[in-house]
């Protein structure tokens, strides 16, 4: 992974003044764009919006801290763009979380190589439906024209439109290579010929790429037949500095059992940004760390008024970083291609608004894919109930899982098994008889009910102390904390080779 530093920009651009590394990558930046005919240069038209343009300079580093290479980019201030003027729609799909550890997980079992791909200059292939202007870029004004200005003919960055337009002309050139784009994740493209599957993920310019054909797919990364071991230790670590704390004790778990925190607890903060800019990172880091899901989603819930009290949860969640920067997922070779989910409630656990927390947790064999750590959406008035909402949600993803899995041409051989601690919401799933006490739970009991019928998937009574979904509704003490951490398996890369996390 790379990490980016922006530089501070010069108050007047003069390209004699910055070092040799840094005039070749912004004399490369400005060969790229004329390569691409991203603009011409034309009289500035009246009435019409500017959109202006500045250098955007950065250092790439590689995970041990050494210089990867400088970039210099030029971008326009889309800021200044005008809806239904000079663009229109901007969204881009992107591929969901839980589609990457699923196929994570299928290149690990079946001993795919992977590759990822960076496409050069991505955002300046796209074609722009729009007339859009630019300034002319900062030390590379036309001397013979320099009051024109640019007439964009492709997307650059910064343009509220260059994600939207990237996206449709990269999944638009993905047919005539054989690929098919999935009719449940559409950032997910599968390319399946007699004797081989290959499988492209595409997160805006991020791609992956894996299948069974290794002409296609070049070796890298891992070993065939060999544990996959994911984890963000260098973004753990770059937050740590963001937030000060680099050199802070550490904790044993991110939150306190039974300590809830209410909304108007303490003083507001000076600065809420810092706050909101530090929950919002960690809510990227829960990518591979589930163990933080349930005390990320709590610091969420006051971003609007963050107070001291608030501040102080994160600094623990960081402590817990700290002592667990090596922390990864271990996605095992040796398991079973099945599915199976554990589903859990604390019910009425917000002291504010008595609603209840859902949490469950996928596996496909023992590599946990996807998870979840949610605020019920309305109050349940017992302990079924919110299990039960609980075990809906939980059927739902297991349901869009198996989608996935078939279009990757991927199929069970038996039904998915999802486990439940609560013994009435159990009861409630399998009785033939519709309750009139639980009409309002009238869709959700339709809904996991018909699955049972159909036998999608089955369902199954666990303890509650081997009910792993349970740290992610609730704050836990550490032994059992460090029970579910293993279930996950969480863990270190020595602890994996040394055997410590469960495998299959």
């Amino acid at each position: 992974m790379h990490d980016s530093t922006t530089l501070d920009e010069p108050s007047t651009f003069r390209v004699a003044s910055f070092s040799p590394a840094w005039i070749k990558t912004i004399e490369e930046e400005i060969f790229a764009l004329t390569m691409q005919g991203i603009w011409c240069l034309v009289p500035r038209p009246a009435n019409t919006n500017i959109v202006g343009s500045k250098w955007i300079y950065k250092i790439k580093r590689n995970s041990d801290e050494t210089v990867s290479r400088y970039k210099a980019r030029l971008v326009a201030q889309g800021f200044s763009q005008e809806a239904g003027f000079d663009y229109d729609e901007t969204f881009s799909p992107v591929v969901r979380h839980t589609t990457v550890r699923l196929i994570l997980s299928l290149a690990s079992i079946n001993g795919w190589s992977l590759r990822q791909l960076d496409v050069k200059n991505v955002f300046l292939h796209g074609d722009l439906d729009e007339e859009v202007y630019m300034k002319q870029p900062q030390g590379f004004e036309d001397s013979s024209h320099p009051e024109y200005v640019c007439k964009l003919q492709k997307s650059l960055y910064g343009l509220k439109q260059a994600p939207k337009a990237w996206n449709a002309k990269f999944t638009g050139y993905l047919p005539s290579l054989g690929f098919k784009m999935s009719h449940s994740d559409p950032s997910l493209f599968v390319k399946i010929s007699d004797s081989a599957i290959v499988v492209l993920l595409l997160y805006v310019y991020d791609i992956i790429l894996t299948g069974s054909n290794s002409h296609v797919i070049q070796e890298i990364s891992y070993k065939s037949n060999a544990d996959l071991f994911i984890s963000q230790q260098k973004y753990a670590k770059d937050l740590l500095v963001k937030a000060g704390m680099e050199s802070c004790r550490s904790c044993p778990t991110p939150s306190k059992p039974h300590t809830p925190v209410l909304p108007t607890d303490g003083e507001p903060l000076k600065e809420p940004s810092i706050y909101r800019s530090i929950v919002g990172a960690l809510q990227y880091l829960t990518f591979t760390r589930p163990d933080l899901a349930y005390s990320v989603n709590t610091v969420c819930q006051f971003m609007n008024n963050p107070t001291e009290v608030h501040f102080q949860l994160v600094k623990r969640i960081l402590r817990y970083i700290q002592g667990t920067l090596h922390y990864g997922l271990t996605y095992s070779s040796s398991v079973p291609v099945s599915l199976s989910a554990y589903s859990d409630a604390d019910w009425a656990g917000d002291i504010t608004t008595r609603r209840s927390t859902t949490g469950f947790v996928v596996f496909l064999g023992s590599n946990p894919i996807s998870w979840q750590s949610k605020k019920q959406g309305s109050v349940s008035r017992s302990s079924t109930e919110a299990e039960y909402r609980a075990l809906a949600n939980a059927s739902a993803e297991v349901a869009w899982i198996r989608q996935i899995l078939a279009d990757l041409h991927v199929f069970l051989s038996e039904p998915p098994l999802l486990f439940c601690d609560n013994m009435s919401a159990l009861a409630l799933s399998s009785n033939h008889v519709f309750h009139s006490r639980i009409k309002h739970l009238d869709v959700d009991f339709r809904f996991v009910r018909e699955r049972i019928q159909r036998k999608d998937f089955l369902v199954q009574y666990i303890p509650t102390d081997d009910q792993v979904a349970d740290i992610l509704t609730k704050g836990l003490h550490s032994p059992i904390f460090v029970k579910h951490c293993r279930n996950l398996s969480l863990g270190t890369l020595t602890e994996i080779e040394g055997g410590c996390l469960p495998n299959g």
